[in-house]
């Protein structure tokens, strides 16, 4: 039985309308003549939707979430990705586990495996890989690892859809994977296709691409609350005349 947090109606609907203000201005990406919430906003809006605390840095767990007992929180990892067409055509979600290459790197050369030699022990590359991003979450003392999980939101630019996507912490067992080098990148394939690639010589990112069905919890497609009509003007500008009427004011009046 599985331990994770049930998310519910309520906290799809909390989260939906806090994306939803970035449409204001003040939003991390540009869409044409008005703003959308990127992944820092996405990380903050989850933190508000489950009474949640932003880790605001590099930390393992983007949003921990108080528990009942003392000293006591559940982590969330927060991904987001432009990538739900894809998703809806071949039935596989896109998270980017790490982008840590050094670590990676460093991991890979204490079993005596580097650059120039990593490609003939794919098999051995691939399960150290994976072991060692398990790890990171392992050494979260104060975090109970059975009800953490991953919070993937995927989004379409174009028809302005979204989906939320709920995955366990724990990755497929390794040993069961089909590990083979491509030209620089490192790919391991179940039995559908490609479930996991490591670009180790150009960002260091490392990808899963777990199947729809394999999540633990789904939303349905849902669309930004658009933003009521605003005399006060847009994003910054809008903020500031909300604010500070008065003292905007003098700053366009000329002395």
């Amino acid at each position: 039985m599985s331990l994770l947090p049930m998310i519910t109606t309520r906290y799809v609907e909390k989260l939906r309308l806090a994306l939803s203000t970035y449409q204001d201005g003040t939003g991390q990406l540009m869409e044409q003549d008005k703003s959308l919430p990127g992944w820092r906003d996405f990380e903050r809006s989850v933190a508000l939707a489950f009474d949640g605390l932003t880790s605001e840095s590099k930390a393992i767990f983007d949003v921990l979430v108080p528990l009942d007992t003392s000293h006591q929180y559940y982590g969330i990892s927060c991904k987001m990705r432009r990538t739900l067409n894809d998703t809806l055509r071949t039935g596989r979600v896109t998270l980017e586990l790490s982008n840590s290459s050094g670590k990676f790197w460093d991991e890979l050369k204490k079993h005596n495996l580097s650059e120039e030699n990593y490609a003939l022990y794919p098999q051995i590359a691939g399960k150290l890989l994976l072991n060692l991003v398990e790890s990171w979450h392992e050494h979260e003392l104060t975090i109970d690892l059975a009800r953490s999980f991953y919070l993937l939101l995927q989004w379409d630019n174009k028809l302005s859809r979204y989906q939320l996507y709920q995955f366990s912490l724990k990755l497929p067992n390794p040993e069961t994977l089909n590990w083979q080098v491509l030209g620089r990148r490192l790919i391991g394939y179940d039995e559908q296709g490609k479930l996991f690639e490591w670009y180790g010589f150009s960002g260091g990112q490392l990808k899963y691409y777990p199947l729809v069905t394999q999540a633990t919890w789904t939303s349905e497609i849902f669309h930004l609350e658009p933003l009521p009509p605003n005399d006060l003007g847009y994003g910054l500008q809008r903020k500031i005349m909300d604010y500070f009427p008065e003292l905007w004011q003098k700053t366009n009046t000329r002395i």
